[in-house]
């Protein structure tokens, strides 16, 4: 299955549902930053949430920031979803290992360890808002469902998966997200937690061949399906050498001028994509004439 989105809504009960297969583009994430199962697991689960929420924004300029910030040895994980559910994403350390759990499954909660989540909401105008929640477990999909409950009062059950292979390729990733909106009766939520219940493990119903469309029957079992879209996703870093140039002005001459100094120019890598941009000193001398202009700009 291509990496896909689809969204979808109950025409006889107040619930909405999202679901991501996203195999592809954990894959290449981990394929950019070289990580080891544990770490595809944790940064392939923030970048199938971050897509999905992502997709739920109005503003074609809109994107959300997760940011999983605990003590164990993964670090901070970071993923981005644009509004139009395209993802990227870096975590601090992806060569972090643990061994695996009693039931076989990797660790991630143990490798995310304790701390918190901070959601940040950009829609492309004024401040973008920020939400903050304790980690629950660190196994990242109840983490965000406690973040929707706390921070958005949104009824929420959300669940997250990525299944490595021996040979440390991503054999199957994605999630899917339900959400009860205002008028949602206790025969509906009943309904759907034991439909959640006997449906399992996301990448398990991806194993057997299950479609997204599919995997929504199964957890919306009994409800009226209105299917809203099914759009293509991809991870897709958005920095350029403008980008970067921007950045760097924005540090001020000071910081400019030191790195000029650097012997052979400058090497400035992406955090999520980890294309290199070098810059020779000349082309610094420009930055600095540039960030001289912003100076007497601002006084």
């Amino acid at each position: 299955m291509s990496d896909t989105l689809i969204r979808v809504i109950c025409r006889n009960a107040e619930i909405k549902f999202t679901a991501v297969c996203t195999t592809e583009l954990v894959e290449r994430a981990r394929q950019i930053h070289r990580t080891l199962p544990l770490a595809t697991a944790a940064l392939g689960r923030t970048l199938s949430a971050a897509s999905m929420m992502g997709r739920e924004l109005k503003d074609d300029n809109g994107s959300v920031t997760l940011q999983i910030k605990g003590n164990g040895p993964l670090g901070t994980i970071t993923a981005v979803g644009d509004c139009d559910g395209c993802v990227r994403g870096y975590l601090q350390n992806p060569a972090a290992e643990l061994p695996l759990k009693p039931n076989g499954h990797l660790d991630v909660g143990s490798g995310v360890g304790a701390g918190y989540l901070m959601v940040i909401k950009d829609i492309g105008v004024g401040e973008p808002f920020t939400g903050t929640t304790a980690l629950h477990n660190g196994e990242i999909a109840e983490d965000i469902t406690r973040y929707f409950a706390e921070s958005e009062q949104i009824p929420s059950a959300v669940a997250l998966g990525v299944l490595v292979d021996t040979d440390q390729h991503v054999k199957q990733a994605g999630g899917y997200m339900v959400q009860l909106m205002p008028g949602a009766t206790d025969e509906d939520i009943t309904r759907l937690e034991q439909n959640i219940a006997a449906a399992g493990a996301f990448t398990t119903m991806l194993e057997k061949g299950m479609s997204l469309e599919d995997i929504a029957r199964t957890v919306l079992d009994g409800f009226e399906l209105e299917f809203l879209e099914s759009t293509p996703i991809a991870y897709r870093c958005g920095c350029s050498h403008a980008k970067v140039t921007r950045a760097l002005i924005s540090l001020g001459r000071e910081e400019l001028s030191r790195l000029r100094d650097e012997e052979d120019g400058i090497e400035v890598t992406c955090q999520f994509c980890d294309k290199i941009y070098k810059l020779s000193k000349e082309d610094i001398d420009v930055l600095l004439i540039a960030a001289s202009g912003d100076s007497e700009t601002a006084e």
